[in-house]
């Protein structure tokens, strides 16, 4: 699938532009991870963009992302991103056995996490955000309530990468799309 492809998938079932940004936030993590990774920073790309399309319309842990993951068998999306795309939700119970699964729940809620620190900032810019803000932030449990900081946390460990080096690489990732994101 190409990116213009998953694109046009993402954007036939997701009307909102927060959901649409943080689509493309995640598929800039993606992408930055598969290179430092050694694999296919498009395929990963096309994951990121895709691991939330069904959201919007299936937004109950019911229906979010299996319903998701039924379309894209009918669209003959490979069994590995749907698998991962699967394993993103904890409540699926499905394992996170690849190297892409578990980058793709590592970068999910912390790109969340990443928007919301960055719109408390005076300029409201990624740009302006620092690994230390972020992880202030990270120990302030009435911010960003509803982001699992366990969730980030074990994110991290699942890839083998600290803590405070995802952040910043994650960090990273979004500032070269900045303007895509509204940041």
């Amino acid at each position: 699938m190409k990116r213009e492809d998953a694109y046009s998938l993402l954007t036939e079932y997701t009307k909102k532009d927060n959901l649409i940004k943080h689509a493309l936030a995640v598929e800039a993590a993606m992408r930055e991870y598969a290179k430092k990774f050694g694999e296919e920073e498009n395929i990963w790309g096309a994951v990121g963009l895709l691991h939330d399309f069904d959201y919007e319309k299936y937004p109950d842990a019911e229906n979010h992302p299996y319903r998701g993951a039924e379309i894209l068998r009918e669209r003959g999306i490979p069994e590995e991103w749907i698998t991962a795309i699967l394993g993103h939700a904890d409540y699926t119970g499905v394992k996170r056995e690849t190297i892409m699964a578990k980058t793709l729940f590592a970068v999910d809620e912390l790109t969340g996490f990443l928007v919301a620190v960055s719109l408390v900032r005076p300029s409201k810019k990624i740009v302006d955000v620092s690994v230390t803000s972020v992880k202030k932030k990270l120990k302030d449990k009435t911010f960003a309530a509803s982001v699992s900081r366990e969730d980030i946390s074990r994110g991290a460990e699942e890839i083998g990468v600290p803590l405070e080096e995802h952040i910043d690489f994650v960090l990273g990732a979004m500032k070269k799309i900045s303007d895509q994101l509204g940041l």
